[in-house]
């Protein structure tokens, strides 16, 4: 997902991968700051996972390099952590925004409706899609092997396609989730950021998590 402070950070089923874009920093020293502060918030996800870690490498010198592989594998446990140049990935990323997005609609299946706000400390595991008429509170957890569709705010952790199904999706009036999970890929919702005041849908593309608007008429 991505955010305008200068880190973005997708999960896969290898590891994680982040972006960082050091000219929306001051210094080294606050980005890596603002780098373990997002990068806590999945730490049981991510502990032991492999980081590839993509940044201008002009941008710091050999010393900062080590002292941000040794502070993330110390506060984060991570496996290994692997640093590419960000030059051709900012190229690639431009050229997948042009692509046009299409949602060819939710799979049907074994539903479960449930008719009350998810509150913090909850958690529902059901075998099949999720249908929740009210909030997920932050703290809750939600996990369905199918689809989860929520007709109002995602503010706690959900899960779905959790036997591996990759053709899931996620679907809110508002995205604002501590941790969203599709199969085997994460990816953590930005702070501080202004939301839509539309419905989203979260699903997999090219090995990530994408957000976009659910606008069905678009689609007719």
């Amino acid at each position: 997902m991505y955010n305008n402070d200068g880190v973005l950070i997708k999960g896969n089923k290898d590891g994680i991968n982040t972006t960082i874009h050091m000219n929306s920093f001051a210094c080294f020293e606050d980005m890596l700051l603002l780098l373990i502060k997002k990068l806590s918030k999945g730490k049981h996800f991510y502990k032991d996972t492999t980081l590839v870690l993509r940044i201008d490498l002009k941008s710091i010198n050999k010393k900062q390099v080590e002292t941000l592989k040794e502070t993330l594998l110390t506060e984060i446990e991570l496996k290994d952590i692997v640093l590419e140049d960000i030059e051709k990935e900012i190229e690639s990323e431009q050229a997948s925004k042009k692509e046009t997005k299409i949602f060819s609609g939710v799979y049907e299946g074994k539903t479960k409706f449930i008719r009350k706000t998810v509150r913090g400390g909850e958690c529902i595991n059901y075998n099949g899609n999720i249908v929740i008429i009210g909030d997920i509170n932050s703290g809750a957890e939600v996990y369905a092997t199918g689809n989860v569709i929520v007709l109002g705010r995602i503010r706690g952790k959900v899960i779905a396609g959790a036997n591996g199904n990759t053709k899931a999706v996620i679907a809110a009036f508002l995205l604002q989730p501590e941790i969203l999970k599709i199969a085997d890929v994460i990816a953590i919702s930005p702070d501080d950021i202004e939301k839509p005041k539309y419905p989203e849908l979260a699903k997999i593309k090219d090995g990530f998590i994408i957000v976009e608007p659910y606008l069905p008429n678009k689609y007719i």
